[in-house]
């Protein structure tokens, strides 16, 4: 499940990690290498998914944008 992932030293095997724009309904779509992992309805939700796909959920992922892709807004939105 992981992609190789193009930066200036190299490849990076880490996989397409994408928390998608918050729902009209509430929640986030998370994929991993464009697989549908689930909705998560905050960070705690994201960890879990991630961990269950077998990636370590390090802390410090939510913060580099090149780790995770956020789309409609970062961590701390959840809300449409």
């Amino acid at each position: 499940m992981r992609v190789g992932r193009a930066h200036s030293g190299g490849m990076d095997e880490r996989p397409l990690v994408v928390v998608h724009p918050p729902s009209p309904t509430g929640g986030r779509q998370v994929t991993v290498n464009a697989a549908p992992l689930g909705t998560a309805y905050g960070p705690g939700d994201v960890a879990d998914f991630l961990s269950r796909a077998g990636i370590d959920p390090d802390p410090v992922w939510f913060e580099d944008p090149t780790a995770i892709d956020w789309r409609g807004g970062g961590p701390d939105v959840w809300a449409a």
